[in-house]
Parts: structure tokens; sequence; C-alpha cells
């Protein structure tokens, strides 16, 4: 259901959600001091993160280094913020789940997920059906995607100008509602090949609404030293759903039916729903006082010029450009290298969700040891060498285990830039700066399949994905000069 990450995406918690305590409620922490465009002296000049006292005012700024111009994303960090003593053991990464609101959103996320990769083996399942060409199976992810690439940012300022709750609340009930007329055209047997495009299209708009949204709202649920692991747990909720959604779909198909997959997903969204209206949110400063493309500018101007987010998107680029060599060549990897069929892909899919599920629960003991500059590089590093095994074709016991490797970098490399970004980004600014994260994310996988599978025509699958390999590790060494400088459990 979510980018997250992944796309996109990835969503959400509560039941009967007493507002949070103070020492929980961090929604307004970095909400900037004025509503002017922010200029590049306010943008470098701001204070870094851990220099500020949880409750102080002036944690209502952005969080940068002064030196951010020449600090930001990975090498070893140099803030001057106050020593972390060497005893102090990290919080485990199940911390966020103490808070009721979190973990009643992590659940209803966990249940959203699962329904999303259920639907997705349905929607594909039902268009071989309907008409087997493979650019049609292929039309049905494009045809949910294509808006993230697009209306990431737009949809990011509507987040920001409008109240999240109600943002969310309305996306959900829409994508309720598509996702069960499609559950009765297809039980009906009135379903076509363009009508599941149509239907799919639709879904994506909604997604693309609700996947910065959602992300912005993470720090409001969560204390603002426990945004990474929130975080985290949000890539945890991603990969288990995709490591147990293909199969479950699997299952309901040949059980009871392809409707089935999307009856289940319409009734995830139902739950989703049910959670948010109980969310008592605080209303937060919006933007609604300037125009659209006034807010829209004001929200890409800050991500372009903010120090530490130029260089979390150039990281972004430079690590998903190679990185998504592994989501394009797999299927074909699969196929033509291992001689396995879909069963065997899906055993593949499986064994990247459980790497990052892994390392999802190892991240802010490794985060608290190393910093984060080198974990983002280590992380980088550990893909890069499994795409190395990958690009020489060993047995099956070789290439799982890189697989696993491979999870778990892609995981520990975006969650910790989706957290530093999260946690620079004022509150009024934040969904459009997380707009501008998932369109580089998303344009930089649509673009890098695409050029890996042109250079894997031309000098075959190993050649590619030694390639993507070198690249990664070429990506490694140049984000050691762009540290992120950002302390994300302080």
């Amino acid at each position: 259901m979510h980018l997250t990450t992944t796309v996109p995406s990835p969503i959400f918690e509560d039941m009967k959600l007493a507002t949070p305590s103070p020492r929980h409620t961090v929604a307004n922490h970095n909400t900037a001091p004025t509503d002017g465009e922010p200029t590049d002296a306010a943008c470098r000049g701001t204070s870094h993160p851990e220099a500020l006292p949880q409750e102080s005012p002036a944690a209502d700024v952005e969080t940068t280094d002064p030196a951010g111009a020449s600090s930001s994303w990975p090498a070893p960090s140099t803030s001057s913020a106050r020593p972390v003593p060497v005893s102090m053991r990290p919080e485990p990464f199940w911390e966020p789940l103490r808070l009721r609101l979190f973990r009643f959103f992590w659940m209803a996320s966990l249940a959203s997920n699962l329904g999303t990769w259920i639907h997705e083996v349905g929607a594909g399942w039902l268009m071989t059906t309907l008409q087997g060409s493979p650019e049609m199976v292929a039309a049905v992810r494009t045809s949910m995607s294509l808006p993230i690439v697009f209306l990431a940012i737009p949809a990011g300022v509507l987040a920001d100008r409008f109240d999240k709750r109600r943002l969310l609340i309305m996306t959900q009930s829409l994508l309720f509602g598509v996702t069960a007329i499609l559950a009765v055209l297809t039980w009906s047997g009135h379903i076509t090949a363009w009508g599941l495009l149509a239907l799919t299209f639709v879904m994506g708009l909604g997604m693309v609404v609700h996947v910065p949204t959602w992300q912005s709202a993470i720090p409001e649920l969560v204390p603002r030293n426990q945004i990474s692991r929130a975080v985290g747990l949000g890539s945890i909720s991603f990969n288990l759903a995709r490591t147990l959604g293909p199969a479950l779909g699997g299952v309901l198909i040949a059980l009871v039916g392809i409707w089935s997959t999307f009856a289940i997903n319409a009734c995830t969204f139902a739950g989703v729903v049910m959670v948010l209206i109980s969310w008592q949110r605080t209303a937060n400063e919006s933007s609604r006082g300037r125009s659209f493309g006034s807010s829209l500018r004001q929200g890409v101007r800050y991500v372009a010029i903010h120090p530490v987010m130029r260089h979390v998107m150039l990281g972004v680029v430079l690590f998903v450009l190679p990185g998504s060599s592994l989501w394009s060549l797999l299927p074909l990897y699969a196929k033509t290298e291992l001689g396995w069929g879909s069963s065997g892909f899906g055993i593949l899919v499986a064994c990247v969700g459980a790497g990052a599920v892994s390392g999802a629960a190892l991240l802010p003991r490794l985060r608290h040891r190393f910093g984060s500059d080198r974990l983002v590089a280590a992380a980088m590093c550990l893909f890069a060498g499994g795409q190395a095994i990958m690009s020489f074709s060993p047995s099956w016991q070789i290439l799982l285990p890189a697989v696993l490797l491979m999870g778990a970098g892609w995981m520990a490399t975006l969650t910790t830039l989706n957290a530093t970004a999260q946690i620079t980004l004022p509150t009024r600014l934040r969904a459009r700066g997380m707009g501008c994260y998932l369109t580089m994310m998303a344009g930089s996988m649509a673009v890098g399949s695409l050029l890996w599978g042109q250079i894997a025509g031309q000098i075959g699958l190993g050649g590619a994905l030694f390639s993507a390999a070198i690249l990664m590790l070429f990506t490694a060494i140049v984000g050691l000069f762009f540290p992120l400088a950002t302390r994300l459990d302080d």
C-alpha cells in the first residue's frame, strides 16, 4: 500500500486515542517560526538538532548543523551536540510501540500493507486472465506508480495546506470504495482489462496523496528521538507484508477466487478509516494563506537550498539508481539464471523482505554505535556485495544469503535517509519535503529500471549486476564527502 518506502509506501494507529502526554508529543517541534519563504541564511544557519531540548521553544526552528553547507550525508558526524555517554544503551527498535497511538496506527499499517500486497497478486493475475500480453500485465503496476512520479509534490502541498487526519480519511475512503467496486465487478464477471487499469490508476491517485501525508504525520505520533525507530518499524511492516502477502494472495485465489484479494484489501482500508476517525489530532500551522503554486515553490525551494535535504536527495538518487537493478532484473534472473518459476521468484522476494526485517531490528543498535553516516556507507557496501555475488550466478545456497544482505542494506539506507528528512523538515513543510523525497525515489527507480534493462540486454544479466555493484560502491565513497550530520536517536 505504500512505497517506503516504497514506494512507495508505505500507515496508521489508534483506537480510543487519548492525546499523547506532553513528553510524547512532538507535533510542533520543527515548525518554522514564520510564514515567510525560507531564505538561504535561514536554511544554512539553523541549530543542530541534538542541541535543542525536546520541550524548548527553540526546537521550533529547522534542524540543521550550522556548518550544514559543508556537511550532511555518509561520513562520521562531527556534531557539536551534547555528548552521549558511552554506557548509555540505545532503546530497542520496538520502543515506539509502547505508545498507544503509534501502536494502533502501526497495526493498521501492517494489515493495510498486507492487503495491498495481496491485492497486487490478484490484480496481476486478473490481467493475465483478461488479456495476457506482457505489456498489459506490466501496465497494471505502471498505472499504480505513475501518479507518484508526477504528483507526489503537489500532493504534499495538499497535505501541508489541509488537516492531515481528514485528508487521510478521505484518501482511505476513496481507496476503500475503489477496491470494493473492483471486488464486486470481478466477482460478477463484469470487469474488463481497461476497467482494471482505470480503477488501478484511481487507486494510484489516492496513494499519491496518502503516502506523503502519512509520512509527514509520523513525527506527530512519537517523540523526536524515536522518529528513526518509527520509520524502521514502518519498514518492518512493509517488508513483513511483502514476505507474506504474495503467498496469501495465491492461496486466496486458489481457494476463493480473484475477487477475494480485492475484498480483503477493501476491509483493511475500512479498518484504517476507523483508526483515523479516533485520532484526536492537534491542528498545526498550515500554509493555506498562500496560493497553491506559491506553496509548491516554497517546498521545492526549501529542499533545494537546505544542505541536509540536498544531500538526502542526492543520497536517494545515487542509491536507488544502481539499487533498482535488483527489482528490475530479479524476475528475469530467477527464470534464466536459476531456472526457477514464479514460486522461486517469490522465494527471492521473501528473502529480500526477511533481510529487511532483520536489518530493521538491528538498526538502532548499529546506528548508536557507528553513527548514521558510517551505517549508510556500510549498508551501501553490503548491497553492492550482494549485487556482485549475484552477478557471478552462484548456486542458490550462496545466492539466498546474498539476497538477505541486500534486503538489509536496502532497508538500512532508505530508512536512515527517510528519517533524516523527516527530522530535518519543519512541520509546515514536511509533507511537501516528503513529496520531493518520494518523487526523487520513484523517478530514480523508474529511470534505473529502464537503464538496467537496456544494459542487461547489451552485456547480459551478470554484467549489468556487476556494473550496478561498482556504481553502488562509488556511491558509498561519494557519500563520505556529504555527511548527514544528524543524530537520529538523540
